[in-house]
């Protein structure tokens, strides 16, 4: 069943991870799900696999965690096969449906071909309809099943010189983990937004959108898959080609700020070091005289802790989780949906009454979580509660796989930070610069010409053309009317 938690409502959510396997003794479905567990954080509507025996693909998807849906022996022997690949899932492009889980599949001219996605195809709903005229019948409304379309239908000879026609038809994120009877292909957008990394284990070849999938099956980290590069599996044969244009790399700062677990690597960088570093950096910037610097949890405390050891203040446990409680069932449209938040977080009285409060967090959306723990520090007898940002503002929303809400919802497009302050009912505010934000990477700051990363959701600053949003602002429904009816 579907369920929401509360507490974490008010946060970018990351679409979806993904992970592979090529070449187990007939265990890579086992090793998928078991990599899939340590992406979970990465997306938790649903999950799937697909696996190839050499003759026949198999494929298991469901709703809800991988835990539960792929904790079965019956399921494990169902998906037979020396090659897999998995997905889990939150929804952005596409509603929440069985028919949108992935790994998607199709049978094509030259045989079975499974795909997983992380990411977003800013150009998907144009192109969707220049397929739907030429005839292709779409059975999803993820954004994903266009790349399958667009192989199907390529004019070109060999499958991969028909995914290659098919990618450079497409815009915005995208890494891909794909099957086929030849093989497995393992790619990353030109600009590799989105994260994917390789490793090995004994003869297999592993892809994983974060090196902690790898640590937890028992793989060695090999190297992260190149911005524009194919990674092709066959057999025991591994090759690489590039097929685009040489392009400067934006990958996601996000990454670094929440949606990586602290115990991944990512750009050769520890993802905890460098959320310390942005702590460090925030109490620079930001300094307060307070008594405790206290995380709210999980995502802050490594934020929490640089800033406590940069500015001196005592780090604390001020806000304690229940470790079992999972999402819960309380309904988003529920009158005592705020009670929720209690489930699994609560004050820490004996430590908060009478002390002035530095709160850490990653980022503020909406600003309805903020409000709800600045509340409940204050009903603990907090003196005074400040509040610190490990990021920007948030004041774009994302177009590249992110679930944000529509920048209309987001409480830092709508307020500058005195009205924030006011919102949560803080007694001060503070974001950490985008110039801290790069500092804390190892760079002087932020380069306003050439960036490193994509940060648009801070910036405005969006590495790709937005066709589908651009068009969905300028479209004359009057039109698009008279169409359908000629």
């Amino acid at each position: 069943m579907l369920t929401t938690n509360p507490f974490d409502d008010d946060k970018l959510r990351e679409e979806c991870g993904i992970f592979g396997v090529s070449g187990t003794d007939g265990e890579a479905a086992a090793l998928v799900a078991l990599g899939l567990h340590a992406l979970q954080h990465r997306g938790q509507e649903a999950a799937g696999v697909t696996s190839f025996d050499g003759r026949e693909f198999h494929t298991h998807r469901a709703m809800g965690h991988v835990a539960g849906n792929f904790d079965r022996d019956e399921v494990i022997r169902a998906l037979a096969g020396t090659v897999a690949c998995g997905h889990v899932r939150y929804s952005t492009t596409g509603e929440t449906a069985l028919r949108n889980i992935q790994p998607l599949y199709a049978d094509l001219a030259s045989g079975g071909f499974a795909i997983s996605h992380n990411g977003n195809i800013s150009n998907a709903m144009r192109l969707r309809r220049e397929l739907v005229r030429r005839g292709s019948i779409f059975q999803s409304t993820s954004d994903t099943e266009v790349i399958i379309h667009l192989v199907a239908t390529s004019n070109y000879r060999t499958l991969l010189d028909k995914f290659i026609d098919a990618l450079k038809q497409v815009e915005g994120a995208y890494s891909l983990i794909v099957m086929t009877p030849e093989g497995m292909i393992a790619c990353r957008d030109p600009l590799g937004i989105r994260p994917l990394v390789m490793g090995r284990l004994g003869d297999a070849v592993i892809f994983a959108s974060e090196t902690v999938a790898l640590d937890v099956v028992g793989a060695t980290f090999e190297r992260a898959i190149d911005p524009g590069e194919l990674v092709i599996v066959q057999g025991t044969e591994v090759r690489s080609i590039r097929p685009f244009a040489e392009v400067a790399a934006r990958p996601c700062i996000f990454e670094y700020v929440y949606f990586s677990r602290p115990d991944s690597i990512a750009e050769d960088r520890s993802v905890y070091s460098v959320r310390k570093a942005i702590g460090a950096q925030l109490a620079i910037e930001s300094p307060v005289d307070a008594d405790i610097v206290v995380p709210v949890p999980d995502s802050g405390t490594p934020a929490a802790i640089g800033y406590a050891q940069q500015s001196g203040i005592p780090f604390e446990l001020g806000i304690i989780r229940s470790h079992y409680v999972g999402r819960t069932f309380i309904q988003p449209g529920d009158k005592v949906r705020h009670l929720g938040v209690k489930l699994k977080h609560n004050a820490n009285r004996a430590l908060i009454r009478g002390k002035k409060i530095v709160l850490i967090d990653d980022s503020i959306v909406r600003g309805t979580t903020s409000l709800k723990i600045v509340q409940m520090m204050r009903e603990a007898g907090a003196a005074e509660v400040h509040m610190r940002i490990a990021s920007p503002p948030t004041r774009h929303s994302c177009f590249y796989g992110v679930d944000t809400p529509e920048r209309a919802k987001l409480l830092a497009a709508q307020l500058d930070v005195g009205g924030m302050t006011d919102f949560i009912h803080a007694d001060s505010l503070a974001f950490v610069s985008i110039d801290g934000l790069y500092k804390a990477l190892g760079q002087p700051k932020r380069s306003d010409t050439h960036p490193s990363h994509c940060d648009a959701c801070f910036t405005g600053d969006y590495p790709t053309t937005l066709t589908d949003q651009d068009e969905s602002e300028t479209v004359d429904q009057f039109a698009l009317l008279a169409e359908r009816v000629i």
